[in-house]
């Protein structure tokens, strides 16, 4: 028995559009790793604000918390939608990246605001980025198949 692999998804969360996207990606993830999603996971600055929390204070719990959870993790997964980089994901992938974290991305948004493409210091940080989300599962049940293996294995019933 394998313990499962933690995944740190890295992705705007600032509408309801973004929301379900990523809670729909997670769900595609999360039966293959530990998924840590900052809006479900973590903390979100105005809910803490509008709990009467001062926003300097919530600020440094969010960061904190999401550091934290970044460096617990194995992988990260950043999505790169829309022409800018959303400026969270951009630090936490140079963050986890500069901590020498496995990263790549997942840029389904055919918009970007450089004529040849991302900007380097966000393509370079990724292992590899993928267009499709199925291309993106695919490399990692065959990059990470004992993951996949032992986590399909546990969910089999034990037959006597």
């Amino acid at each position: 028995m394998h313990k499962k692999m933690s995944l740190y998804l890295a992705a705007p969360l600032f509408n309801d559009m973004e929301l379900n996207y990523n809670a729909n990606l997670r769900d595609a993830l999360s039966p293959f790793f530990n998924v840590f999603l900052p809006q479900e996971d973590g903390l979100l600055l105005r809910e803490i604000v509008d709990g009467g929390v001062h926003e300097e204070v919530a600020a440094k719990m969010v960061f904190d918390a999401d550091i934290q959870a970044m460096v617990e993790a194995d992988i990260i997964l950043a999505v790169l939608h829309g022409a800018h980089i959303d400026e969270g994901v951009a630090f936490e992938l140079g963050y986890s990246f500069a901590h020498g974290k496995r990263c790549i991305a997942l840029q389904e948004d055919i918009r970007q605001a450089l004529p040849t493409g991302n900007n380097p210091m966000i393509s370079q940080s990724c292992e590899k980025v993928f267009h499709y989300k199925q291309d993106l599962l695919a490399w990692l049940g065959s990059n990470f198949s004992a993951n996949f293996v032992s986590v399909r294995n546990e969910s089999q019933p034990v037959e006597n």
